[in-house]
């Protein structure tokens, strides 16, 4: 949130966590950020006790369902991101979500908690989402200087083949400085830290592996690509 210049504590009321506790609909808790056409749900600390709250709740892994059934077709894509882990907030989102979309750092450990999701995933397209499928695996923070980096992604074309991005997002200072400045990575300027034009800003290999990211993720879904 505040990487898109939105200022947490201005969202007490109108959040993620009110939605889904009933105390907020969709349409209040909408906030338009500073990129035209991109909207977004801000998050909320107590989001944190939200699945001790709904434990005893009938029908708990359908609530996301619920609150934003009948918005989905107002957008081209609706994306939800999680933290990696499996509890009643990831199946929640898995639930009324078409597919999974799912970045996998380049470390052994994170091979481990991959094969947990699918897992996962597999149940929730049993139990309740039948239509539930992998979109895709990203390779993230990709180091080619390690042969641990390189291994992963080896592995991962091994056991996901065309499901894994020709795209890998390489680890980037750019990156993590975007943030700090309320924007994403292609509007932060290299030499002044600012954004002082409305131009993209592609000077770097992490935005431009963004870039490259999207338009695949396009070109997957059959969507064209508007300008290059």
């Amino acid at each position: 949130m505040s990487g898109f210049g939105l200022n947490p504590k201005e969202f007490e009321k109108n959040n993620i966590y009110s939605l889904l506790v009933g105390d907020s609909t969709f349409e209040d808790s909408i906030q338009q950020t500073n990129i035209p056409n991109l909207q977004l749900i801000p998050s909320h600390i107590d989001l944190a006790g939200f699945e001790i709250e709904i434990i005893n709740e009938m029908s708990r892994e359908a609530i996301m369902k619920e609150r934003i059934e009948g918005h989905a077709d107002k957008y081209d894509f609706i994306f939800m991101d999680y933290s990696p882990s499996l509890g009643l907030l990831v199946i929640n989102a898995l639930v009324v979500s078409d597919s999974c979309l799912v970045p996998v750092q380049c470390e052994y450990f994170t091979l481990e908690g991959l094969a947990k999701l699918v897992d996962t995933i597999k149940l929730v397209q049993k139990k309740v989402n039948i239509n539930l499928k992998i979109e895709g695996v990203i390779p993230v923070m990709y180091d080619g200087r390690t042969n641990l980096s390189q291994e992963v992604v080896k592995e991962l074309k091994t056991a996901f083949d065309d499901l894994t991005y020709t795209t890998i997002i390489p680890r980037n200072i750019r990156l993590a400085d975007a943030p700090s400045f309320g924007m994403p990575v292609f509007f932060v300027d290299r030499k002044y830290g600012a954004y002082g034009s409305s131009d993209l800003i592609f000077e770097n290999a992490g935005a431009i592996a963004y870039l490259n990211l999207a338009k695949e993720f396009l070109l997957r879904n059959n969507k064209k690509i508007l300008k290059e």
